[in-house]
C-alpha cells in the first residue's frame, strides 16, 4: 500500500510539471512569421537579434542572460565571453610567442605550455594569466611566471622567478589592450 502511494504522488507530481509547463505555453507563438517576398528586406525580422531586445519587465527592466548596458559601456565587450574583450585579445596577443595549454574565456584564464628560448636551453617558462574584471584597469590582470630549469641527470626543477617578470607582463598586456580600445573607439 505505502508502494502505491509513492507512485501516486511521483506521478501526480510529474502531471502537475506537465500542466505548468504547458500553462506556460499557452501564449507561445508555435509558426514562424516568414517575411513575404514584398521586396521590403524590413518587412518583418527574420532573425530574433534583428528584432527589439525583450526583457523581463519590459523596456530598461532586467536582463537575465549577458552583461547590462552599463556593463557594455565600461567594455565587458557584449555576451561573447565573460571578461573584458580587450584583456582577453592583449593576453593572447601577448602570450602569443608561447604555446598555448587551455584559454578559457569565460574564465578568464589563460595557460601557456612549457616554453624554451633557444639561447637558454636549459631552463623553460610557463605563464598563468588571470582577466579578473570586466572593465579595463590596472589591476583586471594578475600574471604568474613559472620557471624550470634542468639539472643533469635530475630532469627539470623548479627555480623562482622575480615578481618583476611578472609585473612586466602585466604592463605590456595592458598596453596592448588599451592600444586595442583607442583602436577600436570610433573617430
Amino acid at each position: 500500500m505505502v508502494l502505491s502511494l509513492r507512485v501516486c504522488a511521483r506521478l501526480a507530481a510529474a502531471a502537475a510539471a506537465a500542466a505548468f509547463l504547458l500553462a506556460g505555453c499557452a501564449g507561445a507563438k508555435w509558426e514562424q512569421d516568414y517575411p513575404v517576398d514584398s521586396g521590403d528586406d524590413k518587412a518583418a525580422p527574420r532573425y530574433a537579434s534583428d528584432g527589439p531586445e525583450e526583457r523581463i519587465f519590459g523596456p530598461g527592466g532586467a536582463r537575465i542572460f549577458g552583461p547590462s548596458s552599463d556593463e557594455e559601456e565600461r567594455g565587458g565587450g557584449g555576451g561573447g565571453i565573460g571578461v573584458n574583450a580587450y584583456l582577453w585579445r592583449a593576453t593572447l596577443d601577448t602570450l602569443s610567442f608561447m604555446p598555448l595549454a587551455s584559454a578559457d574565456p569565460f574564465g578568464g584564464v589563460v595557460i601557456t605550455d612549457w616554453h624554451s628560448l633557444s639561447e637558454a636551453p636549459g631552463e623553460r617558462f610557463k605563464v598563468a594569466a588571470y582577466i579578473l574584471d570586466r572593465r579595463l584597469r590596472a589591476d583586471g590582470i594578475r600574471v604568474s611566471v613559472f620557471r624550470q630549469t634542468r639539472e643533469e641527470g635530475a630532469g627539470w626543477a623548479d627555480s623562482g622567478v622575480g615578481r618583476a617578470t611578472a609585473t612586466a607582463l602585466e604592463d605590456r598586456i595592458l598596453a596592448r589592450a588599451r592600444q586595442l580600445r583607442s583602436d577600436a573607439a570610433p573617430n
